[in-house]
């Protein structure tokens, strides 16, 4: 909490004193008729949401942390549902279920189509001025923000379910679905698209890795479909993580967030549970249920100092941690 001195020291206290005893107040931020697959992604005092083929930029009150109803800017030119995007301070970048990747400059709404893959692209990752990009058609691809063609494309044997570059920019990983090759989560060079290390062994058919977060240039969080996060260290031996936390409803993990601190916050796969973890305990802090009448997953979360904002399959859910829940009538 000492990492954000704006907030007078009384209320940082109390705010994560909330944290760490769940105590929140739970809101639905948005809401929408049809199932989707949505994605967001926090940039300050901006939440960018993914809704079918648009995504949408809203600003949020400094105040409540509370959306503003319309969106401040959209992005759009996907023909098909986007499913995963990127933000960085000057681009947003897109890969849909059409197989296209699009990059939207963020200032003067000027968009360039890249020639994507040639089936869905399910996960993408963007830093300084490279882009790497995963699909359903087995391949990873390497871009640049200056060329619109591929720069390099690796083979996977399997669908790719994630990726993520290193702080660095030297190097990033691929998490697939381990059903063709057993080894899920690979490292590989930038320049050379060399192999430089297969992560963790004995991972059983099916555990397919859905989100990768880099803590440091040598610290790793994944996540998946055989219900654990892990936590690597590129300094020690790849073969073995470092700590791993199971999903105790043995639920598959949709995605991860840290604070690159201490805490965790993950996403399952049934009726909208986040969990929050201490890395240094085993068993999980709280557990929060965001639907209860229609199960769904928690495709994404992001959280900052007082807020965590979840996107499940009809809404967009927050836990305002500044607040208490609203008493019973």
């Amino acid at each position: 909490i000492a990492s954000y001195p704006h907030i007078p020291l009384k209320d940082r206290v109390k705010v994560s004193q909330n944290w760490c005893h769940g105590i929140c107040r739970k809101e639905v931020m948005l809401k929408w008729r049809i199932n989707l697959l949505p994605w967001i992604q926090l940039d300050g005092d901006v939440l960018y949401l993914s809704q079918a083929a648009d995504i949408g930029a809203y600003h949020l009150r400094p105040d409540t942390g509370k959306l503003q109803r319309s969106p401040m800017a959209l992005f759009s030119g996907h023909l098909e549902d986007v499913c995963r995007f990127a933000v960085t301070d000057t681009h947003l970048v897109s890969g849909g279920s059409d197989g296209k990747i699009l990059v939207h400059h963020r200032r003067n709404g000027f968009s360039m189509e890249y020639s994507g893959h040639n089936q869905e692209v399910n996960c993408l990752d963007c830093r300084g001025g490279l882009i790497v990009s995963g699909s359903r058609d087995r391949t990873a691809r390497i871009w640049t923000l200056s060329s619109n063609c591929p720069r390099d494309t690796i083979p996977m044997n399997d669908r790719v379910w994630s990726v993520a570059i290193s702080p660095t920019q030297s190097s990033f990983v691929t998490g697939t679905a381990c059903c063709a090759n057993f080894s899920p989560l690979r490292i590989w060079d930038v320049e050379r698209c060399e192999l430089l290390c297969c992560l963790g062994s004995e991972f059983r058919r099916g555990a397919g890795v859905l989100d990768i977060v880099y803590e440091s240039p040598v610290q790793l969080l994944t996540c998946g479909y055989d219900t654990y996060i892990r936590s690597w260290d590129l300094r020690l031996s790849p073969r073995k993580c470092v700590m791993e936390w199971e999903e105790p409803h043995d639920s598959a993990l949709y995605c991860i967030q840290t604070d690159g601190n201490h805490m965790i916050a993950s996403g399952s796969s049934y009726y909208g549970v986040i969990r929050t973890w201490d890395k240094r305990q085993t068993r999980c802090l709280e557990m929060f249920q965001l639907s209860s009448a229609v199960s769904s997953p928690v495709y994404c979360l992001r959280f900052n100092t007082s807020h965590l904002y979840a996107a499940l399959a009809t809404a967009l859910h927050s836990l305002d941690f500044k607040q208490g829940p609203r008493p019973r009538r």
